[in-house]
């Protein structure tokens, strides 16, 4: 039976310890000031700024909170938005617009694997790359889910520094090796894992 070609961006599944996924996110801010949208499941990577002095979203004060942005491929990661605080005005709006202040909760430990599917361009991912690293394949994703649509990128495989690396086919009902097949991976550049000294 073919793989569903349907695109859900990254979703957290478990520990390397082989724990379930414990649902603890960070909450990031995300600044007025950025014009990218942002979905759930979306790779973000830190915005190198933070909520300003006194400025608060719909209530919440995010003054020194953290900001992200979204990810393109390449991008050290920070980890992957699993969801974000209401949009007060518009409680239906899932994901976060363009130039619209929201709170972001992030999956950023570094231990988590994910599931994301590959992108099937040029090429499937075989089972000799399995263990490899590639990157992601950013695009935009539903206004009306607010699911993202980042897929692994399959034509990639086997850069020595890539944001992703593969750790096998993900191991449920209709899921098998060939085009827009679901893979389990964990962020192999990720903003946790680097040191740069004291």
């Amino acid at each position: 039976m073919a793989n569903v070609n349907a695109a859900f961006g990254m979703r957290p599944v478990r520990h390397l310890d082989g724990s379930p996924w414990n649902g603890k996110v960070t909450q990031y801010a995300v600044l007025a000031a950025n014009a990218s949208a942002i979905y759930v499941g979306d790779p973000v990577i830190a915005a190198g700024d933070s909520g300003a002095a006194g400025v608060e979203t719909y209530g919440q004060d995010i003054e020194g909170m953290r900001a992200v942005s979204v990810a393109a491929a390449g991008d050290t990661l920070l980890g992957v938005v699993v969801g974000f605080s209401p949009l007060q005005t518009n409680l239906e709006t899932l994901h976060r617009a363009a130039s619209t202040a929201r709170i972001a909760y992030v999956c950023d430990a570094p231990d988590v694997i994910f599931e994301i599917q590959e992108d099937s361009v040029g090429n499937n991912i075989t089972a000799t790359m399995v263990g490899l690293n590639t990157d992601i394949v950013y695009t935009a994703g539903s206004t009306l889910t607010g699911r993202s649509a980042v897929e692994l990128d399959s034509s990639g495989t086997g850069t020595a520094t890539a944001q992703l690396r593969i750790l096998g086919l993900s191991k449920h009902r209709g899921n098998e090796l060939g085009a827009d097949a679901n893979y389990d991976v964990i962020i192999n550049e990720h903003e946790f894992k680097q040191t740069t000294g004291l």
